[in-house]
């Protein structure tokens, strides 16, 4: 199963850090190696660690200590991977973003989910206890409106039903899905869906789910029912860590977890036809904390403004991209 994986395992073994909670071990970047390596490591099989069927921990709490935990899979040996300068690179073009504008955006806010919806931005917040789905000015960067997420419930992907008039919101895990009414942010009820919930976006008359496997769920906005799936792949192997999703122009665009990438799908076949390096973008946030991640993507169709940012990220990128 294929992995993005931003260091350069040619010189080092990647540096890596303990998960909350799981103990997962996870990739972090190096600047100077994103950027030499950007070209080809899209592109490298990463070996698989015995625990890509384990759910993964995201809420960057303290590890939890109880006899019934899953134990920590083992530390995966990385694959060997061309240099550079090596006559080695992806099957689909790989693009750096332009900054039109930088706007602020609250630090405070663990970002799962980015809408942007009848000339307004909403948010997704994640972590137990501070979860919500807010409405954010974007010139300032403030709260507008607020609904609470349930303390117990983790907040995870958002989309805007087709029609614009409801979003739905994810849950980590229990597979419960938040209904709110788009102009009030007022409750609307609860729905369930299968799997764990990661992203959440909206592609025609489907809301479409990633749930940190290759896999993508095409659901009935309706019910949250299957109507079918497609698998993601990376140079025809299957690509993991799928995480916040956004359609842009009948394409899906997915952050993948713990790397500054976001991947182009097809969502008829799920292959990766293009990828957004944003590691310019990392490097300038500067964050210490190695989940704040970029994550969060929204694209505004009318007024064809991309916008990006990350989990505690201090700014929300204006971003255009030149496909070639």
């Amino acid at each position: 199963m294929t992995q993005l994986n931003p260091a350069d395992p040619v010189t080092s073994r990647p540096r890596v850090s303990s998960s909350p909670r799981t103990g997962r071990l996870l990739t972090r970047a190096s600047g100077s190696a994103v950027t030499s390596f950007a070209l080809v490591a899209l592109a490298v099989l990463a070996a698989c660690n015995s625990g890509a069927g384990q759910a993964a921990d995201r809420s960057g709490e303290p590890p939890a200590h109880s006899t019934g935990q899953t134990p920590a899979p083992q530390v995966p040996t990385p694959a060997k991977a061309a240099p550079p300068d090596a006559a080695v690179g992806p099957d689909y073009p790989v693009v750096q973003p332009r900054v039109v504008a930088r706007h602020p955006h609250d630090t405070s806010a663990f970002t799962e989910g980015l809408v942007w919806l009848n000339g307004r931005l909403f948010e997704s917040v994640g972590r137990e206890g501070a979860s919500d789905v807010r409405r954010v000015d974007l010139a300032s960067g403030k709260v507008a409106a607020r609904s609470p997420i349930p303390p117990a419930q983790f907040g995870e992907g958002l989309a805007a039903v087709p029609g614009g008039r409801e979003l739905v919101s994810l849950t980590w895990h229990g597979g419960v899905a938040h209904r709110w009414d788009a102009a009030t942010l007022k409750h609307r009820g609860t729905a369930r869906f299968e799997g764990e919930g990661w992203g959440l976006t909206t592609l025609g008359r489907d809301l479409v789910q990633s749930d940190g496997t290759p896999t993508l769920r095409f659901l009935d906005p309706a019910t949250l029912k299957v109507r079918r799936r497609a698998t993601v792949t990376l140079n025809g192997e299957p690509l993991k860590d799928v995480n916040e999703l956004e359609a842009v122009d009948g394409q899906i665009l997915a952050n993948v977890w713990h790397t500054p990438y976001l991947v182009r799908i097809d969502p008829a076949t799920g292959r990766v036809t293009g990828a957004i390096d944003l590691s310019s973008l990392v490097a300038e946030v500067g964050a210490t904390d190695p989940e704040a991640v970029a994550n969060g993507v929204a694209w505004d169709a009318k007024g064809r403004r991309l916008f990006v940012t990350g989990k505690n990220w201090p700014t929300l990128y204006e971003v255009t991209v030149d496909w070639p």
